[in-house]
């Protein structure tokens, strides 16, 4: 939910620092601002909520609570392959009781087993409840932070199903750049394909560009082909960036007779599967299209964590333990790593507070300056002189204002960005040079090392949960979901509500405080 401030960007309720309400939508603010002092940086407040898709909440009607919920509850609805066509529920065919999909089900061995998520069943959007605007982290809908509850969907295998397994055919494509996990999660919807009787699954190679490039065949899955694809990084059926236009990729769905869609990919990945949910809805079609949030980044709205990410950060490790033995073992050596994260620090944040080491991390969510007596380099002159080294970690979006920008993009029309890790090198170079101090610089740029291994213990078993959840909503009739973890819980999620805008840190969060005490950076500005 992309919600407007009167001053244009984010106003903190108080303190004026970036505040990532909105359900956690980043750089936004459920309030609206009248008057805004750059000196103090603080917003006088008015009572009403301003959003781009739903009307202005009026927190003086003693109504605005249960308006909110009805508009919750209409945004988070699921759309139903119902909506659309006649089609008729049949008992699920899934059963962990019998070593093979179930035959000629009665329902007796549905109501013996209690394994099946009710439609009824919902799991908390939000756990907190801030007695505050001006607690850390705070997620406030009104200026006096009432409760008001938010319910989704909650994920897993349902007692009656929506498609004749026998007669399914499934596809599998992903899309984007690599992400540990990507072969466990083809895997596992495979397997949980399998189970509930599918016999003809198919992979997309290359992302989307598989359904329009002639010489891309459809790759065959099965149990034999995709049983050991986990052992391995990358991905079994190839990544691309970008895509055909939407109806020619409906078109081809139609021409392969597909009935379900597994899209594995990011933001923009999710925003094509939404896509071309609406044009299989427009033309009515019986085609089920689901998303996997895939993303190192951990930049998806709404949710916990997306796979790759804990092993993105265990990899980031070796670069980080690297670039300490360097810096410590060098007279004033002073090491730089630069990791990834376009616009959200939450690799470069959290490989800083697992390695211990890191002495500064600079993240795109936290403006800094290099000069002046609150700079990054004076900082960096007090630890040389204190402690004889430095470590410094830096996010790939981090500090883009202080470099010349680019209006190239690439096939996901993302902006290229500039090397903040080459530039932050030359200027400490060049600084410690004119101040006549003797500095030893190692770069290190782990870029895309961090993406391309094998999924930790940790992806694997969410990468697990996730494919086989995918199968189970694509089943239970959903389309134009994804799956995701909220609050540990499972859950489906409409795609429109998790691409609305990326998952930023919140400078004013728990986790970032918690960074900042481990560095014990100071605040450069």
């Amino acid at each position: 939910m992309a919600l407007k401030s009167a001053v244009g960007y984010a106003c903190s309720i108080t303190s004026g620092q970036k505040h990532l309400g909105c359900f956690g939508v980043p750089r936004c603010n459920r309030l609206q601002c009248v008057g805004y002092d750059k000196k103090s940086k603080a917003c006088e407040l008015v009572t009403r909520a301003i959003s781009m898709d739903r009307p202005q909440l009026d927190f003086s009607n003693p109504d605005w609570k249960e308006q909110f919920q009805e508009d919750f509850n209409r945004r988070f609805n699921l759309p139903h392959l119902t909506d659309v066509i006649d089609v008729e529920p049949k008992p699920t065919t899934f059963s962990l009781k019998s070593r093979a999909p179930l035959e000629n089900v009665n329902g007796s061995m549905q109501e013996s087993w209690n394994g099946y998520v009710n439609d009824d069943d919902r799991a908390l959007l939000k756990v907190i409840k801030f007695a505050s605007p001006t607690s850390a982290g705070a997620d406030c809908i009104d200026p006096d932070c009432t409760w008001v509850e938010q319910w989704v969907h909650r994920a897993g295998p349902r007692k009656q199903i929506y498609f004749e397994p026998q007669y399914v055919k499934a596809g599998i494509v992903t899309c984007g750049g690599l992400c540990p996990g990507l072969n466990d999660v083809i895997r596992q919807i495979v397997l949980t394909l399998e189970k509930y009787g599918v016999k003809n699954i198919v992979g997309i190679q290359h992302g989307f560009r598989g359904f329009f490039e002639n010489h891309l065949g459809e790759v065959l899955l099965n149990r034999h082909v995709v049983q050991n694809i986990n052992l391995a990084g990358g991905s079994f059926l190839g990544v691309s960036r970008g895509g055909a236009n939407i109806s020619d990729i409906v078109d081809s769905i139609q021409a392969r007779r597909l009935d379900m869609l597994f899209v594995l990919g990011g933001n923009g990945t999710h925003a094509g599967a939404n896509l071309i949910h609406e044009e299989c809805r427009k033309r009515k079609l019986k085609v089920s299209i689901v998303g996997v949030p895939k993303t190192i980044d951990n930049d998806i709205l709404l949710m916990d964590k997306t796979f790759g990410f804990d092993t993105a950060v265990e990899a980031a490790q070796r670069a980080i333990n690297s670039a300490y033995i360097e810096a410590h073992s060098a007279f004033h050596g002073i090491g730089l790593v630069k990791l990834m994260g376009r616009s959200s620090g939450f690799i470069t944040m959290h490989a800083s507070l697992s390695s211990g080491q890191v002495d500064i991390c600079l993240i795109p969510e936290v403006p800094f300056t290099l000069d002046g007596p609150n700079g990054v380099l004076r900082h960096l002159e007090h630890l040389i002189e204190t402690k004889g080294f430095a470590l410094i970690c830096v996010a790939e979006g981090a500090g883009q204002e202080h470099l010349q920008q680019s209006n190239a993009t690439d096939a996901s029309g993302n902006t290229v960005l500039s090397d903040i890790g080459v530039h932050l090198q030359q200027k400490m170079k060049s600084h410690f040079k004119e101040i006549g101090i003797h500095s030893d610089v190692k770069y290190i740029d782990p870029t895309y090392m961090v993406r391309a291994v094998r999924a930790n213990a940790s992806d694997a078993i969410l990468c697990t949960v996730l494919g086989q959840n995918a199968v189970h909503g694509a089943f239970a009739g959903f389309s134009g979901i994804t799956t995701g973890i909220c609050n540990t819980h499972n859950v489906y999620l409409p795609i429109p509500e998790v691409i609305k805008s990326t998952r930023l840190v919140d400078p004013n969060s728990r986790m970032w405080h918690r960074c900042l005490t481990s560095t014990g950076q100071p605040d450069f500005h």
